[in-house]
């Protein structure tokens, strides 16, 4: 199933969508890592019922959109992003006041997918943070492959932590269950209106919001906003270039442009055994809905159109060309990620937000791009979008004005772009953690690689919604921005994000692995396109048709 946004700009992280594809896969997940979704059982043990089918629905936070730097290039109202050629030369104060008192103390758990943090003692970034919010941050940074076991943990009870950050892609058991148990009720602070209190959070767009969901009609989580744009295909624009590639070109002239592209040593595509050759993508282009359409009556999954076999039967052409990297089924994420940096591999299918990552990694020895979707014979271009969200920030149950004062908190971290709060919880301290080049652009110090906000998450506990910006790079910046421009609005969403399924909960995990291995079989030639039916009728035997009908009843009551 799609997964979360990808990872954010310029951090170790940004490898997510791969890492996350794995883990997701090992523990049953599908091609593409499923997001974090408020996904439990439709009754709680200790707080009734989560679903939102006859609850009464709280409105989203008013949304007011928070520029305070003009961008170069402007941002759409549907999802295209506002860009920037050149770090800010003047930053904008965007909270006036200090979120504690001095003597507040906080407790955070997160998912980190850098190195275990200096202690604050000997750690000037962390330090300089907490000055600023007047609060003590403790942090308990989890890495990703313990962080399901952990969490687990957390939903068995005992002394919470006062913020815990769900996201990562995840699906945890019961997640539901727990969060209305034990969790605040924010929706007296942040339904409408009251959500003006926090300026900075009321700039978090609304499809963000609606990307998590509410439990039983109220808002208890802060989503962490991601871009609308979905994976995308990177590539190498030289070689695809000098082999006949343009953009948005007929899916046949595109698999003979892979194949000239392509010979004994070097391949035009690359996948890597995570990945079950990133399917959705491929079905999407070719028309299939985004996973799940809902409405009217009806629930239309991706997995039983018949546009969906035609992608298997060109993904599975793309293989007998020899296309595909031949380790596709055994290769490791970074492997992949290696070949693709070092010319082995022509393009890649990575997270959108991996594209800082994939240009420091490549450096300057070829031209990084993002391809359109080829186009297929009767369908309007369609491209992926995301569930818009990384995850999502719950909050202790407390007394209001603890509540209130750990918002403030959140509202500071989610400051946005150009400011001075922005500029100090990801860059850190000028002169210590980072300086700044002959373009203004912030250069991370060596202490800066090591004190960061990968390694102390503050941008997990909240964060500003993301733009488009790359020290050094404004070409790049020009060339996504025009990309989002043509694909945002192809868009088609997922409706299942932000719903409630006991059946998901429960079996998800392994009803995606069962669309996960036959896609792999297929592509791999070890089954026939024609096999594909027998794999999505058992599918639905397993539990794909009752969770068609559990999608359906909350789809309609949350619309």
């Amino acid at each position: 199933m799609p997964r979360s946004t990808a990872p954010e700009s310029g951090t170790p992280e940004n490898a997510l969508s791969r890492r996350t594809l794995l883990r997701s896969l090992g523990a049953g997940g599908a091609a593409l890592a499923a997001p974090a979704l408020l996904s439990a059982c439709s009754t709680t043990s200790s707080g009734g019922s989560v679903s939102n089918s006859g609850a009464k629905a709280a409105p989203w936070p008013t949304y007011l959109p928070r520029t305070i730097v003009t961008p170069d290039l402007a941002p759409t109202a549907d999802g295209v992003q506002a860009g920037y050629l050149s770090y800010p030369s003047k930053l904008v104060k965007a909270v006036d006041r200090r979120p504690g008192s001095g003597k507040d103390k906080i407790r955070v758990i997160t998912i980190t997918y850098g190195t275990p943090p200096k202690p604050v003692g000997h750690n000037r970034f962390w330090q300089a943070v907490q000055k600023a919010l007047g609060v003590e941050v403790e942090f308990t940074v989890v890495p990703e492959a313990d962080f399901q076991a952990k969490m687990a943990t957390v939903f068995a009870g005992g002394d919470l932590p006062d913020v815990i950050s769900l996201g990562g892609g995840f699906v945890l058991p019961r997640e539901a269950e727990f969060v209305k148990a034990k969790c605040a009720d924010l929706t007296e602070f942040l339904s409408g209106d009251a959500a003006k209190a926090y300026p900075n959070l009321a700039g978090i767009p609304t499809y963000a919001w609606q990307g998590v969901g509410r439990i039983a009609g109220r808002i208890h989580g802060i989503p962490l906003e991601r871009p609308k744009t979905s994976d995308a295909l990177f590539l190498d624009q030289e070689a695809f270039r000098r082999a006949g590639f343009h953009q948005g070109m007929p899916k046949a002239e595109f698999a003979a442009m892979a194949k000239r592209a392509s010979d004994s040593r070097h391949w035009a595509i690359g996948a890597y055994s995570g990945s079950a050759f990133s399917y959705p993508v491929h079905a999407v282009w070719h028309g299939t809905a985004n996973e799940w359409r809902l409405g009217g009556g009806k629930a239309v999954d991706m997995w039983g159109a018949p546009e969906f076999k035609e992608a298997l039967d060109f993904m599975s052409g793309l293989r007998r060309d020899g296309s595909y990297n031949p380790d596709a089924t055994s290769l490791s994420d970074v492997d992949m990620m290696t070949q693709f940096y070092n010319g082995t591999i022509k393009s890649m299918i990575d997270g959108f937000l991996a594209y800082p990552t994939n240009y420091q990694g490549i450096k300057g020895a070829f031209t990084l791009d993002l391809a359109q979707p080829y186009a297929v014979s009767g369908h309007r271009p369609q491209y992926q979008a995301t569930r818009g969200a990384f995850g999502y920030v719950v909050l202790k149950q407390a007394p209001k004005e603890r509540v209130e004062m750990i918002l403030r908190v959140l509202d500071f971290l989610a400051a946005p772009f150009g400011s001075e709060e922005y500029e100090l919880s990801h860059y850190g301290v000028e002169g210590v953690h980072f300086t700044r080049n002959k373009n203004n652009d912030p250069i991370a110090t060596e202490l800066g690689l090591v004190e960061s906000n990968t390694n102390v998450p503050f941008k997990y506990v909240c964060d500003a919604p993301q733009v488009l910006y790359q020290p050094g790079g404004p070409d790049l910046v020009k060339r996504i921005h025009d990309w989002q421009r043509t694909v945002v609005p192809m868009l088609v969403t997922n409706d299942r994000w932000g719903l409630q399924s006991d059946l998901f909960s429960r079996k998800g995990a392994s009803l995606n692995q069962i669309l996960a291995d036959g896609v792999t079989a297929v592509v791999a030639g070890r089954k026939k396109v024609s096999d594909w039916d027998a794999v999505y009728k058992r599918w639905q035997n397993e539990g794909g048709s009752r969770l068609a009908d559990e999608l359906l009843k909350e789809y309609e009551a949350a619309h």
